[in-house]
């Protein structure tokens, strides 16, 4: 029996909620550019994670729910889209020949996100993980060419299947609003906590930048 939807979005809140306590803040220079996934997303909105929120806290939550997204627009397609089906399907064999996959099977905390890191100035990388999933790519044959009349067609159901998305990403933030008070909760205590942390600790090494116990200070 397929789970409703209000299941599944309860189900991938359960899944977070057991994830955070693990959540440690990141040591690492953080990104310029911000998460496509997650800025200004309805999603975090409906639960109230707000910009003062890190941003692995927010992702781990965003990628699970846009699975369930994914996911139900899958089904439509494959229901009622046959030529978007045929073109995913064709994409999917193409994806099979690859031989380095870096981006599959991440956990969700980790997925959609950057492959590598921001390069330090004047020092560039010998190789990026992207640059070497690029390097399979470019040996695999392209999807053959469409017709004019097939490409209209095409762009008819991609367009349908963005306004069933956008349907069932509504309805998920509608369900998302039941679990903001335990959402919250969990923010207030596991997140917080570990940010106040970080702050006190900076505190004090603005107040004394040098170690009294160093001669050379």
């Amino acid at each position: 029996m397929e789970r409703s939807l209000e299941t599944q979005v309860s189900q991938a809140v359960d899944a977070w909620l057991a994830w955070l306590p693990r959540w440690e803040p990141a040591t690492h220079r953080g990104r310029v550019a911000p998460c496509r996934r997650c800025f200004g997303s309805p999603v975090l909105s409906a639960v109230g994670l707000g910009a003062d929120v890190p941003h692995g806290v927010q992702h781990g939550l965003s990628t699970r729910v846009k699975t369930i997204v994914d996911r139900s627009v899958a089904e439509y397609t494959a229901q009622n889209l046959p030529m978007l089906q045929a073109e995913l399907d064709q994409q999917a064999a193409r994806n099979r020949a690859r031989t380095y996959l870096p981006s599959e099977g991440l956990e969700p905390e980790f997925e959609g996100l950057p492959m590598d890191p921001e390069p330090q100035p004047g020092a560039p990388f010998l190789f990026t993980i992207a640059g070497l999933a690029e390097e399979v790519d470019a040996a695999i044959p392209a999807l053959p060419p469409l017709t004019d009349e097939a490409k209209a067609a095409l762009r008819q159901e991609v367009s349908l299947a963005d306004d069933f998305a956008n349907m069932v990403g509504r309805e998920v933030c509608t369900i998302l609003l039941h679990h903001r008070v335990r959402v919250q909760a969990a923010v207030t205590q596991y997140v917080e906590p570990q940010i106040a942390a970080m702050l006190d600790e900076l505190t004090r090494s603005l107040d004394a930048p040098f170690d009294p116990r160093d001669p050379h200070a």
